[in-house]
């Protein structure tokens, strides 16, 4: 069975046989896929009335333990968006009741970002369906496949530094 991308390869080979397209053949799948899974979570989030990026800040905030805070330049490297991206998330999130500010009385320049009891319920709530739903996802592939996958992948995040949330 053959993909789009083997397509695009097949009429690379055609116009440029000069051209070695091997690698095309890896990071356009990479590229393609995580466009069709980005479809596909957003469409698992609104049904639950999240946007993705909502869930990757409960998340980073809940998996930080108790009291499930983090300071905001914290939750900035985390989640790989600028400065004011995040002020702008954390505002959205803090209107919806699932976060909250806590200013330092010392140093006004530090804030951490709670999750609420709210946000926390959301939370727990949603991250098993998120997870059944991921594996649905994956089904295509046996456990083998998968932690092959996942090797093979890290070892690419290694080489370009992605080694760490901090």
């Amino acid at each position: 069975m053959a993909d789009a991308i083997d397509a695009i390869i097949e009429q690379w080979r055609r116009e440029r046989p000069d051209v070695e397209i091997e690698p095309m053949g890896v990071l356009g799948r990479i590229v393609r896929l995580e466009r069709v899974l980005e479809r596909e979570y957003k469409k698992f989030f609104t049904e639950h009335g999240l946007e993705q990026w909502e869930f990757d800040v409960l998340t980073t905030l809940r998996r930080a333990g108790e009291p499930y805070e983090l300071m905001a330049s914290a939750l900035l490297k985390a989640t790989m968006v600028t400065s004011g991206a995040i002020t702008n998330r954390i505002d959205r999130m803090e209107s919806k009741g699932l976060v909250e500010r806590i200013r330092d009385l010392d140093d006004r320049r530090s804030v951490l970002i709670r999750l609420t009891p709210h946000g926390r319920e959301v939370v727990d709530r949603l991250l098993s369906l998120n997870l059944a739903y991921a594996a649905r996802m994956l089904e295509p592939l046996d456990a083998t496949q998968r932690e092959q996958l996942a090797n093979m992948l890290r070892t690419l995040l290694e080489a370009f530094g992605d080694t760490s949330l901090t």
